[in-house]
C-alpha cells in the first residue's frame, strides 16, 4: 500500500452506461439525448466523493482483463485512486450499469454485476496475504464498504480476524438491501450509514425520527451507527451517547447519491481529527450543497 493512500474503498466498481433525454418517457418510447459511460459503483462513488474531499483511497474489487477493464484502471489511477491491489480477472467481464433516465425519471436499469459476485472472496486477498495486511497483523485503518456485496461475503467480513482492527465504515446500497448488514450488528463491528428507511428494515419495525432510530439499531448490537432521516435530522450515536443535528434547508434538486456524499464527508472530517459533532454537521452541510446541486468541497 502507498504511503499517501490512506482509506480502502471495497466493492463494486464498474462502468455506467446512462442514456439520457429531456422528454418524458414511457415503455417502447424513441427519443432523441445523450449516452454517457462513466465509472461508476457503490464503492467507486464513495472514492470519487472521498478525492473530492482531499483524500486517496485504495480500491478493492474485481475488474476483468478486458480493454473496458484497462481504461477503467487507467482512469481510477488518473483520478487519484490506488489500483495496485484489485484483482484482475482472466476469465471475468467488467461489470457494466445501464440506465436510461427520461425527465420523469429513471426509466429502466440493468445491472450486469456478476463478475464482482462470481470474484467473492478473491477481492479480499490483500487483507490475508501481507499486502495489506493478515490474520495475524491486520490492517488497523480506515475502510468504506459497500453494502451491495453478497450476503456471503459480508458475513466473511464480519467476523474475519484480518478485520478485526479496522475502522469499518459501511453503507447498504439500497434499502432493498439493507438487511445484507444484519452481519455487523450479530459481531459488533463497523460504522453503520443508513436512513430511516434501512434502520426500520434492519430492526424489522418502523421509526418517527433518526434519533429513536439510532438506539433502535444500538438495542440490536450496532456498534455505532449513523441515521438520516432526509431534511429532517441526523443522529449520530454509539454506547457512549448520542448527537442530533438539523441539516440545513435546501431546494433539493437531486438525490441519488447524497447517502454517499455525506458518509465521505463524515469520514473525510474525521479523518482530519473533527470531534463528533463537527463531523456530523460537516457531512450534513456536504449534503446539503449537493442536493441543492452544487459541488461540495
Amino acid at each position: 500500500m502507498t504511503q499517501q493512500t490512506d482509506i480502502l474503498c471495497i466493492g463494486s466498481v464498474l462502468w455506467d452506461v446512462i442514456g439520457r433525454s429531456a422528454s418524458h418517457m414511457r415503455q417502447g418510447s424513441d427519443v432523441p439525448g445523450r449516452i454517457t459511460r462513466l465509472p461508476g459503483g457503490v464503492a467507486m462513488n464513495i472514492a470519487m466523493t472521498l478525492v473530492r474531499f482531499g483524500m486517496t483511497p485504495a480500491l478493492l474489487t474485481t475488474i476483468g482483463r478486458d480493454a473496458e477493464g484497462d481504461e477503467l484502471i487507467s482512469t481510477c489511477a488518473r483520478m487519484g485512486m490506488e489500483t495496485a491491489h484489485i484483482y484482475r480477472s482472466e476469465d471475468l467481464p467488467t461489470d457494466r450499469y445501464m440506465a436510461v433516465e427520461g425527465a420523469n425519471g429513471l426509466i429502466a436499469a440493468i445491472a450486469d454485476a456478476h463478475s464482482l459476485e462470481a470474484a467473492g472472496a478473491k477481492i479480499l486477498r490483500p487483507m490475508e496475504d501481507g499486502a495489506l495486511g493478515s490474520r495475524e497483523a491486520p490492517y488497523d485503518g480506515l475502510v468504506a464498504l459497500d453494502g451491495n456485496l453478497t450476503l456471503s461475503l459480508l458475513e466473511e467480513i464480519a467476523k474475519n480476524p484480518a478485520f478485526a482492527r479496522a475502522d469499518l465504515r459501511v453503507a447498504p446500497a439500497s434499502p432493498g438491501k439493507a438487511e445484507r448488514l444484519l452481519p455487523f450488528l450479530q459481531n459488533a463491528r463497523a460504522t453503520l450509514y443508513v436512513n430511516l428507511e434501512e434502520a426500520g428494515l434492519l430492526c424489522q419495525t418502523e421509526f418517527p425520527d433518526s434519533a429513536t432510530a439510532a438506539q433502535g439499531l444500538l438495542g440490536r448490537g450496532a456498534l455505532r451507527v449513523l441515521v438520516t432521516d432526509g431534511g429532517k435530522s441526523a443522529t449520530e450515536a454509539d454506547a457512549s451517547g448520542a448527537i442530533t443535528q438539523t441539516p440545513p434547508a435546501v431546494l433539493v434538486t437531486r438525490v441519488t447519491g447524497a447517502g454517499d456524499t455525506f458518509m465521505a464527508a463524515h469520514i473525510a472530517a474525521e479523518a482530519t481529527g473533527a470531534g463528533r459533532a463537527a463531523a456530523l454537521n460537516r457531512a450534513l452541510l456536504a449534503a446539503a450543497t449537493y442536493v441543492s446541486g452544487e459541488t461540495p468541497l
